[in-house]
């Protein structure tokens, strides 16, 4: 089993990250992070050596198609559902975002 994690090393990474802890997170990161790295580990040790590298766990078969051009929508249409329509402009109002 791998050293527990101390501490010492939650505080240093939480330096290095710029985070302040209470001593309460400390002592909860403490743990959770040292089972992340106990986990990380068992990971490591699963024999993967019949396995094929892959770069994605699905296979793209079918994914890519030719692009076929088809109508758009109608801006007439659009606009007669908008809540604002500038019909001369052939835009609609939206809400101010600060």
């Amino acid at each position: 089993m791998a050293s527990r994690l101390t501490r010492a090393e939650v505080l240093r990474v939480a330096a290095l990250a710029r985070l302040e802890l209470t001593d309460a997170e400390v002592d909860l990161f403490t743990g959770q992070l040292a089972d992340i790295l106990t986990y990380a580990g068992d990971i490591q040790r699963i024999d993967t050596s019949g396995v094929e590298p892959t770069s994605h766990a699905l296979t793209t078969a079918g994914a890519w198609r030719e692009d076929e051009p088809i109508a758009s929508l109608n801006r007439d249409d659009v606009l007669a559902g908008a809540p604002e329509p500038a019909p001369a402009a052939g835009l609609f109002t939206v809400p101010k975002v600060l």
